[in-house]
C-alpha cells in the first residue's frame, strides 16, 4: 500500500498539473462592480460609466416628457382663454342711439300736414280736392278749393324741408356712434365682440338708409301735391273758361226810375 501511495505522489509535477487543469479549462468571469472594503473597513463605490451614462439618458427621457406635458397644458390653458375671449359680449351698445333717430324721422314723417303718409287719406283728400270739380260750383266755391290745394302744396314742402332737417341733425351723432363701434370692432378681443360691433356698424347704416328713404318720401309727396295742383289747377281754369265764354241771357231791358 506504501507503495502504491509512493508512486502516486511520486511525481510533484504531474499532481500540480493536474490541479491547475480545471482551472485553466473554466472560464475566466469578470468580477461584478460591487462595494469593496478599504482600510479600516470602510466601504468606498466603483464607478461604472455603463450604467452612469444609462442613468443619464433616463434622466434626459423624463425630463423631456416633463416639458412636453408643461407645454401641452400651457397650449391648452391658452386655448381656453382663447375660448373665453371668443364668446366675451361686446360692452357697448349703440341700439339706444339708433332707436332714437328712427323715433325722430318717425315722428317727422307723421306730422305730415293734410295729407298724411296713409293710404286711405290720400285717397280721402285727392277725392275731395283734386277729384272733383263741379261746373256749377260759385267762385266763392272755386276759390276756397283752390286755397285748400295751394295749403296742401305749401304743408308738403315744408314737411319735406321739416325732414331733412331732421336727417342732416341725425348725421353728427350717426359720427359719433359710427367712430365708437370701428373703435370697438378694432380692439375687441375676440370673435364674437368683432362680430357684434360689426352688426352693430351694419344696424346703423340701416337707420341711415331709412333716413334716406324718409327724405326721398317727403320730396316725393311735396313734387306730388305740386303736380296734383298744377293739374287742378289747369282743369279749374278751364271751367272758368268756359263758364265766361257761354252765352248768357243777354241784356233784358227795364224800367228805370231815375227821379222821385
Amino acid at each position: 500500500m506504501n507503495r502504491k501511495i509512493t508512486h502516486l505522489f511520486a511525481g510533484p509535477s504531474l499532481l500540480a498539473l493536474a490541479l491547475a487543469m480545471p482551472m485553466a479549462m473554466s472560464p475566466i468571469a469578470a468580477p461584478p462592480a460591487h462595494a469593496l472594503f478599504g482600510i479600516g473597513g470602510g466601504p468606498f463605490i466603483v464607478y461604472d460609466p455603463t450604467n452612469h451614462a444609462e442613468n443619464l439618458l433616463t434622466a434626459a427621457r423624463t425630463l423631456e416628457q416633463i416639458n412636453n406635458q408643461i407645454a401641452q397644458l400651457q397650449n391648452e390653458a391658452q386655448m381656453l382663454i382663447n375660448q373665453a375671449r371668443n364668446l366675451a359680449n361686446l360692452p357697448y351698445s349703440a341700439l339706444q342711439q339708433i332707436q332714437q333717430n328712427v323715433s325722430r324721422t318717425q315722428q317727422l314723417l307723421a306730422q305730415a300736414q293734410n295729407i298724411a303718409f296713409d293710404v286711405q287719406s290720400i285717397d280721402q283728400m285727392f277725392q275731395q280736392d283734386y277729384g272733383n270739380l263741379s261746373l256749377t260750383a260759385t267762385d266763392r266755391q272755386l276759390i276756397a278749393e283752390a286755397r285748400s290745394r295751394w295749403e296742401n302744396t305749401v304743408g308738403g314742402l315744408q314737411d319735406a324741408m321739416r325732414v331733412q332737417a331732421g336727417v342732416v341733425g341725425n348725421i353728427d351723432t350717426n359720427r359719433a356712434e359710427m367712430s365708437a363701434l370701428v373703435g370697438k370692432s378694432q380692439n375687441a378681443v375676440g370673435a364674437l365682440q368683432a362680430t357684434q360691433a360689426g352688426n352693430q356698424i351694419l344696424a346703423l347704416q340701416s337707420q341711415q338708409l331709412s333716413d334716406l328713404i324718409a327724405v326721398i318720401s317727403a320730396n316725393g309727396r311735396a313734387n306730388a301735391l305740386t303736380e296734383a295742383e298744377r293739374a287742378t289747377a289747369a282743369e279749374q281754369g278751364r271751367i272758368q273758361r268756359e263758364r265766361f265764354l257761354t252765352p248768357g241771357a243777354g241784356y233784358q231791358p227795364g224800367n228805370a226810375q231815375m227821379f222821385n
